[in-house]
């Protein structure tokens, strides 16, 4: 069986480094491609992006104490929406991939600070090839759009968190395994994620409804049911061919715990 997304959180930053005018001066960032995220099948969401995300992917939740929404990207451990570098055509690509290399990190208490994965190759010292991060040791429009762009993720990032909790609080979310039978092929399971129990949602509080309507959580819940309906489409990704994809309730087991980031830490690890 495969996992749900098994790298630690930060997906993709190997070696994320505030941006500091003294020390990255001369960097400069070259146009790339989605080739960094081919190898993980899952990606995170904030809750903005589920109407987009479940009109084409699986939409669910991590496993731990702190769930957070995920839109699975492949039954195996790879990527089937991305293919020589690009996003497939007509498929949303998670906020949380397109704003990569960049990414908020802690400074100490409640302060963040933009940063940048020093390990992407879209990275280049000096010369004329890509964008400057700084000029005349002020940080650049890429630079501020970047920052603008992490800090509007960041609010929806805890929104996310929040909306995970309240559903912890309810008791609303089930563990779940994806299995599949490619035609012809090798039987595929996925597990390590969480859906929300419909049974459950149903005897919502009528208070826990109301409160739930007036934050827009309760279509947020039916756009992750409806979205289900998307694996049999990623089993076809996967196979090329007819093929059947079905939903398994499996009991909850203790986990291990996810490996810890090395710091710096940065606001989703």
């Amino acid at each position: 069986m495969t996992d749900l997304a098994r790298q630690p959180l930060p997906l993709f930053y190997q070696d994320p480094q505030p941006l500091n005018a003294l020390v990255h001066g001369a960097l400069r960032l070259k146009d790339g491609d989605y080739g960094f995220a081919a190898q993980t099948n899952a990606a995170p969401l904030t809750l903005v992006e589920f109407a987009s995300a479940a009109r084409g992917y699986p939409v669910v939740f991590s496993q731990g104490e702190t769930p957070f929404p995920m839109a699975i990207l492949g039954l195996g451990a790879d990527n089937r929406f991305v293919a020589e570098g690009r996003w497939a055509e007509g498929m949303y690509a998670p906020a949380y991939v397109r704003r990569y290399p960049f990414v908020f990190i802690e400074a100490g208490g409640d302060n963040l600070v933009l940063g940048i994965d020093m390990a992407s190759d879209r990275i280049v010292v000096g010369g004329e090839g890509g964008a400057a991060l700084f000029e005349d040791g002020k940080p650049s429009a890429l630079t501020e759009g970047a920052m603008a762009f992490c800090g509007e993720f960041h609010a929806q990032h805890l929104q996310a968190r929040a909306f995970g909790a309240a559903l912890v609080e309810h008791d609303l979310l089930i563990a779940q395994q994806a299995d599949a039978r490619p035609a012809g092929g090798q039987p595929l399971s996925l597990g390590g994620f969480q859906v929300v129990d419909p049974a459950r949602f149903a005897a919502l509080p009528d208070e826990v409804v109301l409160d739930w309507h007036r934050k827009g959580w309760l279509a947020l819940v039916h756009f992750h049911l409806a979205s289900l309906e998307r694996f049999t489409d990623l089993l076809a990704r996967e196979s090329g061919a007819a093929a059947v994809a079905a939903l398994s309730k499996v009991s909850a087991k203790p986990r291990p715990a996810m490996a810890k980031s090395v710091a710096p830490k940065t606001e989703d690890a």
